[in-house]
């Protein structure tokens, strides 16, 4: 999985830069998102929050929600695997 930030990073003249955003870009309004919980208390309560509000403007039969089996450890590989695999944009949140 690449992850980026498409503000920053990239130097000047870089490979594809002139299209860098528009074609790594994630429609939000109805590409496949994974929501994913780092597994704290309340994360999971927020995330559920964010896909209902997600519904006023948006189909939601195409994000799915994910979380680790515990706060305390990193996610499985096959858990990174098919989200990069299956969705287009990820929400994750931390919660306390």
């Amino acid at each position: 999985m690449r992850i980026v930030n498409p503000s920053f990073g990239l130097e000047d003249g870089s490979e594809n830069l002139s299209n860098a955003v528009e074609t790594g870009s994630t429609d939000w309004s109805q590409d496949a998102i994974a929501i994913i919980s780092n597994s704290k208390p309340n994360a999971r309560e927020l995330l559920e929050g964010v896909r209902d509000k997600m519904s006023a403007f948006r189909a939601t039969d195409n994000i799915d929600y994910f979380f680790k089996d515990s706060a305390a450890k990193p996610a499985p590989d096959a858990l990174y695997a098919e989200i990069a695999d299956k969705y287009k944009g990820a929400i994750v949140a931390l919660a306390d």
